[in-house]
C-alpha cells in the first residue's frame, strides 16, 4: 500500500510540473487515489418506489390533492410543505365520512393511472443487472396492493417483499423499509432506497439509515425551494439507466 501511495503522489506531482497536462486529468488521478484508499460500502439490496419510479408517471398527484383538499386548503398546505403534500397522513384524522370520500377520490385517480400503466425506461435492465449480482429487490409504495399485483403480472418482474399502503405505517415512516431489511436479514446501511419523492422515498430511506437515490427526470428538485428540506438524498439521477453505473462506482456489490 505504501508503494502504491508513493507512486500515486509522484504521478500527481508530475501533472503539476507538466502544464501541457489538463487540470481535469490531474483531478481524475487524485480522485482515483482517494477512492482507492476509501473502502466501498457493501450493498446487498435495493428497494424501489413504484409510481413515478418503476413506472412512468401516470397519476396527476396535484390534481388529486386539489380534488381531496379543495383549492384553498391545497394552496395553504402546499405553501407550508415545500417537499410535497402527504395526503394520506393529512386525512388520517378526518371524520369517517369525510375520510371515506377522500379515499374514494384517491382510488379513482389511482384506477385511472392503472389504465395508463407503463414501465419506466431502464427498469427492466436495472432489475436484470441486480439479479446478475444477486442483489435483492424490494418495493414500497403508497398505492394499493391491486396496483402492485397488476405491475408484477403486466411486466413479468417481481419484487419481494412488495409493500403497499395496506402495510402500516406507510412511507415516509421508515417502518416498511426496516421491515424489508428484517426479512432480508441485512442492515439498513447495506440497502439503498430509490424513488422520485423527497418527502416519501428519501425521507423513508434516510430515517431508516439506508442509502438513498432520488430519481429526478426533469430536474425539478434543483429548484431553490427544495434547498432547505430536512432529508436530502445521497445520490440523484435523471434516469434509472444511470443507477447501474452509480452502484458499480460507489458500492461493493459482492453477494
Amino acid at each position: 500500500m505504501r508503494l502504491f501511495i508513493s507512486f500515486s503522489i509522484s504521478r500527481a506531482l508530475f501533472f503539476f510540473n507538466n502544464p501541457i497536462r489538463s487540470f481535469s486529468s490531474m483531478a481524475t488521478t487524485l480522485s482515483s487515489v482517494t477512492a482507492s484508499l476509501s473502502p466501498k460500502s457493501r450493498l446487498r439490496g435495493v428497494v424501489f418506489d413504484m409510481d413515478g419510479t418503476l413506472t412512468v408517471p401516470a397519476i396527476d398527484f396535484q390534481a388529486m390533492y386539489r380534488a381531496v383538499l379543495g383549492e384553498q386548503d391545497y394552496l395553504a398546505i402546499k405553501s407550508k410543505c415545500p417537499s410535497g403534500i402527504d395526503i394520506l397522513n393529512h386525512i388520517e384524522n378526518w371524520s369517517p365520512d369525510k375520510q371515506h370520500t377522500a379515499y374514494e377520490t384517491i382510488a379513482d385517480f389511482e384506477r385511472q393511472g392503472l389504465d395508463r400503466l407503463q414501465i419506466m425506461p431502464g427498469a427492466l435492465e436495472l432489475c436484470g443487472f441486480l439479479d446478475s449480482r444477486n442483489i435483492r429487490r424490494g418495493l414500497i409504495t403508497r398505492n394499493v396492493k391491486a396496483a402492485v399485483d397488476l405491475f408484477h403480472s403486466r411486466f413479468g418482474v417481481t419484487f419481494a417483499p412488495a409493500l403497499s399502503r395496506e402495510f402500516r405505517p406507510y412511507k415516509p415512516d421508515p417502518a416498511p423499509l426496516l421491515h424489508i431489511c428484517s426479512v432480508w436479514e441485512v442492515q439498513p446501511n447495506e440497502v439503498m432506497m430509490v424513488g422520485d419523492s423527497l418527502k416519501d422515498d428519501v425521507a423513508c430511506g434516510k430515517q431508516a439509515g439506508a442509502f438513498t437515490c432520488l430519481l429526478d427526470e426533469t430536474g425539478r428538485y434543483d429548484s431553490p425551494k427544495y434547498a432547505d428540506v430536512e432529508f436530502k438524498p445521497d445520490y440523484k439521477v435523471s434516469s434509472l439507466a444511470h443507477v447501474h453505473s452509480l452502484l458499480e462506482a460507489n458500492f461493493d456489490l459482492t453477494p
